[in-house]
């Protein structure tokens, strides 16, 4: 294990600045000679001489001790190097350094935030869009949560052996380039195939994220900085639904090329929401490699230039130019792989992974491993309850016609919102006009001509065509349904694709700015969890934040409207956001390094698969009853508070 030097401020504790107030910055005393073997951690034979030695002067060897001796000294070496490097840091100081890793980071977590909405929003235009049938809707959502899930896993991990920073770059660049080929594909199962690699690369920015900044803050600065750091996915989801709120409805920002390529406006809005993915990479390139880890893998070197530069950047940002870095060596753990050559003499590679692998299993059963799943449930619910609510105000003014004989008319206007049963059409023409969620039932069409019509949610049920023309129509198999019969007529230069459009459709509108105002209601929360996480304690304001937001969840059982739903949305959302932020601090600290990127990657795709389980199990509710959801959430949200009391506290613990 490596020695490390740190000199206090006091005066009398070390050579005065004007002198040079560093063996690590200009020079050292011959006494304290390091030569370059000692500072990779080899100790000099005169560094044995002044620390004492065993029986006969040498050192007791590895090869006598067992895996268990070997585990307690590294054990015993990162207590204190916790204790040392939280010094450290302290030294460095919070200043300029931190506030730029702090709006990098941002933005990968910001990315994060805006591709679990961009789901949401391009659901629907994407399907239709693609001519998805009924049975194949719904996989995108499930299939991009299940990429994060996967993915949440895998890079957490991954940045515990190959570094944060490193890990970030990649997971951020894969989502990036799959999110914005996915906006250019045309078929649907290869649009899954992008989303899904798209939603395994963000996966890794929240456990990779919050690992990175915790590992360059103080312990008094580490709650608040990381609560605030959490602002960026509501700045996220704030982005993404006011983009799809300007972009989306506006069906006329798109182009095509032919019949076989159409860009609409959904596709715009997928490309506009890779920016922040985009950006976080190119900002990222100029931002070092956290020091923490690389101790913990043995980098003393690295460690130790990145700890200068962060302390330099602070001081020069404070004017204090001339204040020099104190530090000359760091202790660093006895590495894993040691213990995995101990355990197979042979160095066999099967040994060597079975060791690898139990080692970190035991090492996240020992951690503390809490996680915000319960969010994800109900976040998935709400639109689903408010598009209902939407459907059956919509449904309730439908307008019925029965029983009726129409002949010589010409339709050139739209039809919306109607069902026409038992209709007798002669000579009619339909021409240059849309239908709109109309069905047609029992009725039969005779010497009738369709020309350019577009039908959104139309359908013909056991209707009969009778010497009746089609042209620059999309009306096809999968709209003439129930037996409908097609008798001596033609189809000819059938639209292809599906048609979507959005010309006076409001509905659009509203369920974007729904979003943006349940967005919006937890900036207050954000605001308060920030300034009061190190005042009042983790747990404290874990607990009472769900429990409250169990109680608002409750309070839905009486929302009958589409307004109350609204406000109960806001209030959840604003109640709810404090114990989120009290979570991923929480399970920040509970992690040591060597192991805190798997760890809180655990956590995190047990979130996604929440959001997975939510998809099916509440949405499969939704039009049934709304007791079972409502009754589920708000007792695990209870439940899930008066647990989270009792979880170990973290606030006062230097980071392991």
């Amino acid at each position: 294990c490596r020695d490390w030097k740190w000199l206090p401020r006091d005066g009398e504790s070390y050579r005065d600045n004007e002198e040079g107030s560093s063996d690590a910055t200009e020079g050292h005393d011959d006494e304290d000679e390091i030569y370059e073997g000692e500072y990779q951690g080899i100790p000099s034979s005169a560094g044995d001489k002044k620390q004492g030695q065993v029986a006969l002067g040498k050192p007791m060897s590895d090869a006598t001790k067992d895996r268990g001796e070997l585990e307690q000294e590294r054990q015993a070496d990162e207590e204190e190097l916790a204790q040392q490097y939280e010094l450290i840091i302290q030294e460095c100081g919070h200043g300029r350094f931190q506030w730029q890793l702090f709006l990098v980071l941002g933005l990968a977590l910001m990315s994060d935030g805006v591709e679990v909405f961009v789901v949401g929003f391009v659901l629907p235009s994407a399907e239709t869009d693609m001519c998805v049938p009924n049975s194949s809707s719904g996989w995108l959502g499930s299939v991009v949560y299940l990429g994060m899930m996967v993915g949440a896993f895998f890079w957490g991990g991954m940045s515990d052996k190959v570094g944060r920073r490193q890990c970030l770059l990649i997971c951020m660049s894969t989502n990036g380039f799959f999110a914005f080929l996915s906006s250019f594909v045309q078929g649907y199962g290869f649009f899954l195939v992008c989303r899904l690699v798209a939603g395994f690369g963000i996966g890794g920015a929240v456990p990779i994220v919050f690992s990175f900044f915790a590992e360059v803050l103080s312990r008094e600065k580490r709650g608040e900085h990381l609560s605030w750091l959490c602002m960026f996915w509501m700045i996220g989801e704030i982005y993404a639904s006011a983009m799809a709120w300007a972009i989306i409805p506006h069906y006329g920002w798109s182009f095509s090329m032919g019949s076989a390529y159409q860009f609409h406006s959904w596709r715009v809005f997928v490309v506009v929401c890779a920016l922040p993915c985009v950006c976080a990479v190119v900002a990222l390139t100029f931002m070092p490699e956290s020091p923490r880890f690389y101790l913990e893998v043995g980098k003393h070197d690295e460690a130790w230039m990145i700890l200068k530069q962060i302390h330099d950047t602070n001081m020069r940002a404070r004017g204090q130019p001339e204040k020099v870095f104190t530090v000359n060596r760091i202790k660093t753990p006895r590495q894993l792989d040691e213990f995995v050559e101990m355990e197979s003499e042979s160095g066999n590679p099967v040994s060597k992974a079975f060791f690898r692998i139990k080692a970190e299993v035991r090492g996240i059963q020992l951690s503390t491993c809490p996680s915000d799943c319960r969010y994800y449930g109900l976040s998935v619910w709400f639109p689903d309850v408010i598009k209902h609510l939407q459907a059956d105000e919509y449904a309730s003014k439908v307008k019925i016609h029965n029983n009726e004989r129409i002949e010589g008319i010409t339709f050139n206007f739209t039809l919306e919102n109607q069902i026409h049963k038992n209709i007798l059409f002669i000579n009619d023409h339909f021409v240059n006009m849309k239908l709109k969620s109309v069905t047609f039932i029992d009725s039969t069409f005779r010497n009738c001509y369709f020309d350019d019509v577009t039908s959104v949610g139309s359908f013909f049920r056991n209707c009969t065509f009778i010497d009746t023309f089609f042209f620059n129509t999309d009306i096809d198999e999968s709209k003439l349904i129930d037996g409908t019969e097609v008798i001596n007529s033609t189809f000819t230069h059938n639209k292809t694709g599906c048609q979507m459009t959005f010309d006076d459709d409001y509905s659009a509108y509203w369920v974007y700015f729904i979003n943006f105002l349940g967005t919006l209601a937890v900036l207050p929360g954000n605001i308060v969890s920030a300034l009061l996480m190190d005042k009042i304690g983790r747990l404290s304001m874990l607990g009472g934040s769900m429990i409250l937001s169990g109680i608002s969840c409750f309070f839905l059982w009486f929302g009958t409207s589409e307004s109350m739903m609204i406000f109960m949305l806001c209030l959840y959302n604003g109640l709810s956001i404090s114990a989120w932020n009290s979570l991923d601090v929480v399970t920040t600290e509970s992690f040591p390094t060597v192991r805190r990127g798997t760890g809180f990657g655990f956590c995190n795709a047990l979130c996604k698969l929440a959001a997975v389980l939510g998809n099916l199990i509440f949405g499969s509710l939704v039009g049934i009853t709304k007791a079972i959801p409502i009754l589920m959430a708000s007792s695990v949200l209870v439940g899930g508070g008066l647990v989270g009391l009792r979880l170990p506290d973290t606030r006062a613990n230097v980071l392991m």
